[in-house]
């Protein structure tokens, strides 16, 4: 069974349609990945699942998401589940840009992540500083320093430690290598692995095709709002029209043609 589950979700903003009756399953223990260019919905369906579409002016018009098979959303024309419930179930997300507070202190963001984290103990808390003090070491060595003055890929690692002091049992990324030099890039993507390996499942949006795809296990794709293609990560990277649009290969370098536009669903 599918740890998430969004059946016909339709999003707007005002007049504006954003989503269209978007499907997609995210099982126990996997990372997903949903690609698109810029417009095409991914951040909405973030919004959707960590239940902050309102705080941007966006509602839910249609459709259902589920999580381990919790309600997260209201019969149509009612809020659901708030954020801070989804946060309390274990759904954490991790926004695109890198929003740490910027004028507290490295240590001061991690607790205020653990704010919102399923009930624990003292105990619990002081395992998820040291989880998140493992795998980015730095955060550790700057605990006293302001948020605003890290660099650009060690706020995204804090961004992501904040996250998972939560202890999410599904966390949310949002474009987590945007703007980050390759080889910072090529680290977060390896602490995305750690934190799968652990029993973290992962729904990933990125324009970065060819990193996405190398961690994930399934694929979707949305252009303008809805899902236009979707199967295993490993074929969609083989696919034509994935490498033609997203990896920037064309002709000779790409396979055969793949006549499908839709592959096998993954069974939830």
């Amino acid at each position: 069974m599918a740890s998430l589950q969004v059946r016909g979700l339709s999003v707007g903003y005002g007049p504006v349609r954003a989503l269209r009756g978007v499907s997609l399953d995210v099982p126990e223990g996997a990372v997903v990945v949903v690609l698109g260019g810029n417009g095409a919905g991914k951040t909405t369906l973030l919004r959707a699942v960590s239940r902050t579409l309102a705080f941007h002016r966006g509602a839910a018009t249609g459709g259902s998401i589920g999580f381990d098979g919790r309600a997260f959303s209201g019969p149509e024309g009612t809020a659901g589940l708030s954020p801070a419930r989804a946060v309390a179930a274990g759904v954490v997300q991790v926004p695109e840009g890198r929003q740490v507070f910027a004028r507290m202190t490295v240590a001061d963001n991690l607790r205020a992540g653990a704010l919102g984290a399923r009930a624990g103990s003292r105990a619990d808390i002081a395992r998820s500083l040291a989880r998140v003090h493992a795998l980015f070491p730095v955060l550790a060595r700057r605990a006293g320093q302001r948020a605003g003055l890290l660099s650009g890929g060690e706020q995204q690692m804090l961004a992501l430690g904040r996250a998972l002091m939560a202890r999410p049992r599904l966390l949310l990324l949002d474009e987590p290598s945007l703007g980050l030099a390759p080889k910072m890039a090529a680290t977060i993507a390896e602490t995305v692995t750690e934190i799968n390996a652990s029993g973290t499942s992962v729904l990933l949006v990125e324009q970065n095709a060819a990193l996405a795809l190398r961690l994930a296990s399934y694929a979707y794709v949305l252009e303008v709002g809805e899902v236009t293609l979707e199967g295993p990560a490993a074929e969609l990277a083989a696919s034509d029209e994935v490498r033609r649009r997203y990896l920037g290969l064309t002709g000779e370098d790409a396979p055969g043609p793949r006549t499908a536009r839709t592959l096998d669903r993954w069974s939830a």
